[in-house]
Order: structure tokens, then C-alpha cells, then sequence
């Protein structure tokens, strides 16, 4: 089947992976904001989040790269018309998943106080975080399981599924968190902090037994492991151990921006987990052109389709810009009513006010290095994207972090360095993909 590039067909794509995409930045941003309001010791409850959320992101994003891998080649081969030939991948790659996550689940409990002491975590907050987490953790597999059904259905070119699970499991945990964490009079006491964290465990919970249920029912993949391994098993690994190690790049930015936010204190780890969630919903918001773009690449270069590539960049990019302009406006018209949704705390939302025109401003730079970023998943460029991000954080980000501190720039520092990595990520992108692709155009 031919692929149509139109406004109508990339937004069939688009508009059900941005809800599915910001579904979980959503969520983050109501425990931010419910935890900090907790009467209750709410400034550390809201540093505590902050640091085992990051954290938690950080090992997510590390092991559920399989899903954009299993898009990859299942959108490949429909492209290409031989789905037939990948029907055994996809449990293989679900049942390698869910062992990772559990290897590293029982690898993390044991000593997660010292990696949290490592975070900067101390005294109350501290034990907040291992509270906290120790709850948290338990639906990690789940999540992966998740990851990687919604990476099949992306393959298959289907994002309504994926938006149906997420949207669920948000709507959900946000209603769990007004129960668990506030608690109803004369029936459930507040269990606070622990409460946001048993919301988004049940919600986890749900979402996997979601998932299960339309992946055998909706499509004709099984999920009964079958040997011997899929040839493609290998380059499922491959791209893989790439973003693997591109996850691990930019969750050290990320993880270290946390610890760089703790050690200037509780206002402004308060101040960082505000804008952070902030920075993850627009991301993810703008993502949603990425994910289509991951979609429809791999099946475009599966049917060699290199004039249709091209025409899908250049409308991902034009439409994700449309976007990032009316997030910018936005954030303008409600720069203060947006601080106060999350606390109520002056020190804190001082430190917020401050920096967050820098995210403003960042969001068209942004909005093209996650619109090709997906595409260029979708393309299979794991290398290049692993590249890309090691020298981004490590020759940009980082360098620029370090010297924010030594001068005493704060999370001035902090944010600026965000902005030249997200500059760094979406230029390399645009020349790769032009140098690449452009020779290849039959209408040039």
C-alpha cells in the first residue's frame, strides 16, 4: 500500500501520539503539582519526586529503547511488504525486555540510599526518596512491557492503541492521587508522598494488563516465545545497545542537572522539578510529529520511497514549528498562573520565575531536534543518534554546566545548558539527513 505524505494522513499519526505522549508528563506534572501541596512536609515530598522521578526516567529510557528498535524494523518490513517474515521478533524483544528489568530492579533495591546520597539527597528528603521509590519501582517491568507493545503498534502504524493505554493510565493515577494522597474523610487517611507512589503503581499495573489484552486481540502477533531466535534478533539488539548508550547520555544530563539543582538547596531542586515536568509535556507535545515521523519513515524507506521521505521531514518540521509557537504563546500569556499550579512556596516559585523564559525560548530549538530525532529512529540511524548525543552532552552540555557553576549562574546555568544541547542535537540532525538524503531525490 502506498504511503500518502499529507496534512490528513501525518496527523492521523501525529495527533494520537501527542495525547499518548504527553500523557505521562501529564501525570508527572499532577504528582509535582498534588506533592507539592502536601501540608505535610511539602517541599522535601516535592525535591523527593523530583530525584527519584529523574531517576526512575533515567533507567526507563535506558531499557525501553527496544521500542523504537521494534517500530523500526516492523515498520520497515510492512513498508517493504514481508510483515509476515518479523511475526516472532516481537516476542523475543518483549520477554528479552521484561528480563532486563527485572535484573535490574533487584540490582537497584539493595542500595538505592546510596543512590540517592550520591544524588545529593539528605536527611528527610532522603528518606522520602527511598520511601518513595522503594513503592515506585516494582511496576518498572510493567512499564517496559508497555513500551514495547506500543513500539509494535507504532510498527504497525497504529497510534489510536498506545493513546488508549496511556490515556487510561494518566486519567487514572491522577485520580488515584487525589485519593491516596489527600485521602477521604472518615474512610482513607493521607498517606501522602507513599500515596502518589501506589497511584501510579496500580495505574502501572493496568496499563500492562491494557496492553496485553489489545495486542492479542487486535493484532496476530503472539506472544508466545518461539525458537529459534529471528535473524532480525541481532539488529534488534544492535540498535538497541545504541540507544542504550545514548539513553546513558542523556540521563547524565539530566541526572546531573538534578544534582547540580539539590546541592544549591530545597528551593530550587523545587524550582528544577517545576520545570523540568514543564520542559517534558511541551517536549512530548511536540514529539507527536516525531512519532510520525518515526512511523511513516520506516515504511517510506522500506518501499525505497526517498522523494516521500523528504516531503515528510520538511511537513513534520513546518507542522511541529506551528506547535512550538503556540506552547511559546502560551507560556507567555500564563508565565505566572502556570508556577502556581505546582506550589505555593515563594522561595520556590522565585527560583522557578526566573528561569523559565529559557524553556520558552527553547521550544522551536527543541521541536527540531525531537521531530528528527523520531524520524531518524524510524530510519534505523541508532548509531548516528547515539553519536549525536555523546557529543552533545559531553562536548556541550556538560562543559557548559560546569563552567554555569563556577561562575554562579544557578539554574541559570542549569537551563542554559539544556538549551545549547537541544541546539547542538537538532543541528547535527538537519545536516545528516540533508547529506544523506538529499543526493537520493528523483525531483530534485
Amino acid at each position: 500500500m502506498k504511503t500518502i505524505i499529507s496534512f490528513k494522513s501525518i496527523n492521523k499519526l501525529a495527533i494520537p501520539a501527542t495525547i499518548a505522549g504527553i500523557a505521562e508528563p501529564i501525570l508527572s506534572i499532577t504528582d509535582t503539582a498534588i506533592v507539592g501541596n502536601i501540608p505535610v512536609n511539602g517541599v522535601e515530598s516535592l525535591a523527593a519526586a523530583g530525584i527519584v522521578g529523574a531517576f526512575l526516567s533515567m533507567i526507563i529510557w535506558i531499557l525501553g529503547q527496544t521500542r523504537s528498535a521494534i517500530s523500526a524494523i516492523i515498520s520497515q518490513y510492512l513498508g517493504a511488504g514481508k510483515l509476515s517474515e518479523v511475526k516472532t521478533l516481537p516476542a523475543q524483544a518483549i520477554y528479552l525486555n521484561i528480563g532486563l528489568s527485572v535484573l535490574v530492579l533487584f540490582s537497584t533495591i539493595f542500595i538505592i540510599e546510596d543512590i540517592f546520597m550520591l544524588l545529593n539527597a539528605s536527611g528527610k528528603i532522603l528518606d522520602l526518596c527511598v520511601s518513595y521509590y522503594s513503592i515506585r519501582v516494582w511496576g518498572f517491568p510493567l512499564t517496559l512491557f508497555v513500551f514495547a507493545v506500543m513500539g509494535i503498534f507504532r510498527g504497525l502504524q497504529n497510534t489510536y492503541y498506545p493513546m488508549l493505554i496511556a490515556i487510561t493510565g494518566a486519567v487514572l493515577n491522577i485520580v488515584l492521587d487525589f485519593i491516596f494522597v489527600y485521602g477521604i474523610e472518615d474512610l482513607l487517611s493521607p498517606m501522602y508522598l507513599e500515596g502518589a507512589a501506589y497511584a501510579s503503581l496500580i495505574a502501572q499495573v493496568v496499563m500492562a494488563i491494557m496492553a496485553f489484552v489489545l495486542l492479542v486481540t487486535k493484532t496476530d502477533i503472539s506472544l508466545s516465545l518461539k525458537l529459534p531466535l529471528h535473524p532480525e534478533l541481532g539488529r534488534l539488539v544492535g540498535m538497541s545497545l545504541n540507544l542504550f548508550v545514548r539513553a546513558l547520555a542523556l540521563n547524565t544530563a539530566l541526572i546531573l542537572a538534578v544534582r547540580e539543582a539539590t546541592a544549591l538547596g530545597d528551593q530550587y531542586i523545587g524550582a528544577h522539578t517545576i520545570a523540568i515536568n514543564i520542559w517534558l509535556f511541551t517536549s512530548f507535545f511536540i514529539d507527536g510529529y516525531g512519532a510520525a515521523g518515526n512511523i511513516m519513515g520506516g515504511k517510506l524507506l522500506g518501499a525505497k520511497n526517498y522523494d516521500g521521505l523528504w516531503l515528510l521531514a520538511k511537513n513534520i518540521i513546518k507542522y511541529g514549528l506551528v506547535i512550538s509557537l503556540i506552547l511559546m504563546g502560551m507560556g507567555v500569556l500564563f508565565y505566572q498562573p502556570i508556577g502556581l499550579l505546582f506550589s505555593k512556596e515563594p522561595d520556590i516559585l522565585n527560583a522557578f520565575y526566573a528561569i523559565f523564559f529559557i524553556i520558552i525560548i527553547g521550544l522551536p530549538i527543541n521541536m527540531v531536534a525531537f521531530v528528527l530525532d523520531g524520524l531518524f529512529k524510524g530510519l534505523g540511524e541508532m548509531k548516528y543518534l547515539r553519536n549525536v548525543l555523546l557529543l552533545a552532552t559531553f562536548l556541550g552540555f556538560v562543559p557548559l554546566l560546569f563552567l554555569g557553576k563556577y561562575l554562579q549562574w544557578d539554574l541559570y546555568g542549569i537551563w542554559a545548558s539544556f538549551t545549547l544541547w537541544m541546539l547542538l542535537r537538532g543541528a547535527a540532525l538537519v545536516w545528516k539527513f540533508r547529506r544523506k538524503f538529499r543526493p537520493l531525490l528523483q525531483n530534485t
